[in-house]
């Protein structure tokens, strides 16, 4: 299937990404450190979770809950990447499907733009142990984005 964005270039980098994400969301890192952009692709974005400790569930099995923020924060990376720093967009629904044990490690997700419109973007991700080719997780997502209207943080600071 080819990339719904794939024609478009990417807007910002995993480095810029990263700047604007802990300044409009600094509360993520709470914890510490443990999501990570790897690459912005047209369409495309990697992130990782470094699971630690606070992931993981009885038996050293990354946790749902954990899964399930990798799919947000990836989903938000590949639109902010993609379609510009749209700080107010906003997750409407997240289905996942949990396919296999998600062994202690790094998890990687790979989120894809299925469809971008105006107010609603699409979005299918895969989840991966790093290392592993087999499927942890898959998921969609969809975001809306607010009117042009509304006011936020739009432009990276120094």
């Amino acid at each position: 299937m080819k990339d719904a964005v794939a024609a478009s270039d990417v807007q910002f980098g995993p480095a810029e990404l990263t700047d604007f994400l802990d300044k409009i969301f600094p509360q993520m890192h709470a914890h510490g450190r443990a999501f990570f952009i790897d690459d912005v692709l047209p369409g495309k974005a990697i992130v990782r979770l470094k699971a630690g400790d606070v992931h993981l569930r009885p038996g050293g099995t990354v946790s749902g809950p954990s899964l399930m923020s990798l799919v947000d924060y990836a989903a938000y990376v590949v639109l902010l990447g993609n379609m510009g720093l749209h700080a107010l967009a906003v997750t409407t629904n997240i289905n996942i499907n949990f396919l296999r044990k998600a062994e202690a490690g790094d998890m990687i997700a790979t989120c894809r733009i299925l469809k971008g419109g105006k107010r609603l973007v699409v979005m299918d991700c895969e989840i991966q142990r790093e290392g592993s080719e087999d499927l942890v997780a898959h998921a969609t997502a969809t975001y809306s984005i607010p009117p042009a209207s509304f006011k936020a943080p739009t432009a990276i600071e120094g």
